[in-house]
């Protein structure tokens, strides 16, 4: 006999063989879900069938992290998995690692892929986003020609603020030449330098929207200089060009009343600049009006005139305080002199003369002050006071002496 092999190695084969497909090591595959069970390890072990076939699936509890609901019988799901051999039982099945609902789900799992590509290269990053201008002048808006989402925004922007000039580039907002289009507008209006940017439509179903998850369209977005408003569909909906622009308006009017400033809050606020500029201005002009008083105050004290008056005043003070001195000074030496010329006049011998005194004196100009300072038959001169005379001593006579001076 020929090679012979046992169920496992032949099992072991058929499983090297489909894992070394590459098809099958990456493989979305749709279709209705049957026998779903949940087991207590957290695993979940599902059919998934059409109307001619079957592939039972198992999805591991390491990978239902990213499964966004609860399986049940019935529902029309895509899985991306890889193909492999369960060896025991000799059977192939698919391993799931991310189930999504088909159509919508489908669709959504490119979007998560996109997503998380777009992501991981920083488009997403706040560091990129550019402020939204405050007061613009030129709005570009990038939408369809015909819709309520551009008339919504004309409407809303007149009501706002009359005076900002809409720039409109009609593109094509669904279908396969939606995408190229709406990039083109983008660059358009970026070059053509408006202040700020719409990019949107209105509502519809992700297969409506889905020019706004193409990745030219975030690519297109990520480099325009001009800040850009992603303005796509409903509140509920989200793009990739909401994530990447620099704002997400939840829908077209909502962008049209974050882009276009109402006029009469610009007024209001310009009255409300005004007024605090008047009385910061008034507060201003109070301040150093008060300083400058001070200043002039000041100099009155450190001007040469200032001071030429008030050494003046110093000096005039001086000058009566010197004559009050003076003036005393002399009222007390003029009765200090009156005094002495008091006592000096009754020391005077005038005085003497004239109580009958007189003053002799000898020839020479001696005075004679006593008998003894004479001699006999001396001439001696008498002074009195109408007059004088010269006389002779014939006698001299001692007071006291008993003697009678006869000589």
């Amino acid at each position: 006999m020929k090679n012979i092999y046992s169920v496992s190695q032949v099992n072991q084969y058929i499983k090297s063989l489909i894992s070394e497909d590459y098809f099958l090591s990456r493989i979305y595959v749709r279709g209705e879900v049957s026998n779903c069970k949940y087991h207590s390890s957290g695993h979940i072990y599902f059919t998934l069938k059409d109307r001619n076939g079957a592939i039972p699936c198992v999805m591991f509890a390491g990978s239902r992290g990213g499964l966004k609901f609860r399986l049940t019988e019935g529902q029309q799901v895509i899985v991306l998995g890889n193909i492999s051999v369960y060896e025991r039982d000799g059977r192939y099945q698919l391993y799931a690692r991310e189930i999504v609902m088909e159509g919508s789900g489908f669709l959504y799992a490119q979007f998560e892929a996109l997503k998380k590509e777009l992501d991981a290269k920083g488009y997403f990053a706040s560091e990129h986003k550019k402020p939204i201008p405050v007061y613009p002048k030129r709005i570009g808006i990038v939408t369809a020609r015909t819709g309520a989402a551009i008339q919504d925004m004309i409407h809303i922007s007149a009501r706002r603020n009359p005076y900002i000039q809409l720039i409109l580039y009609p593109a094509i907002v669904q279908g396969e030449q939606a995408a190229p289009s709406i990039v083109r507008g983008i660059e358009y209006l970026d070059k053509l330098g408006v202040d700020v940017m719409i990019v949107g439509r209105g509502g519809g179903s992700i297969e409506d929207l889905w020019a706004f998850n193409e990745s030219t369209v975030a690519e297109a977005i990520f480099k325009c200089h001009t800040p850009i408003i992603s303005a796509v569909g409903h509140e509920t909906d989200w793009t990739i060009a909401d994530l990447v622009a620099d704002m997400r308006a939840p829908t077209p009017s909502a962008a049209a009343e974050i882009a276009v400033p109402e006029w009469r809050a610009i007024e209001q606020r310009m009255e409300e600049l005004e007024r605090r500029l008047v009385m910061k201005m008034t507060e201003r002009l109070n301040y150093y009006r008060q300083r400058l008083n001070q200043y002039q105050m000041q100099l009155r004290y450190v001007r040469p005139s200032a001071r030429v008056n008030d050494y003046r005043q110093q000096l005039m003070h001086a000058e009566d305080q010197m004559q009050q001195i003076l003036k005393e000074r002399f009222m007390r030496e003029r009765h200090r002199l009156a005094l002495c010329c008091e006592r000096l006049s009754g020391l005077s011998p005038l005085k003497q003369m004239e109580r009958g005194y007189a003053i002799a004196s000898k020839s020479d100009g001696r005075a004679v002050y006593g008998v003894c300072d004479v001699d006999l038959n001396e001439e001696i001169h008498v002074r009195f006071l109408d007059g004088y005379l010269n006389a002779v001593v014939k006698e001299k006579h001692m007071e006291g002496s008993g003697e009678d001076g006869k000589r």
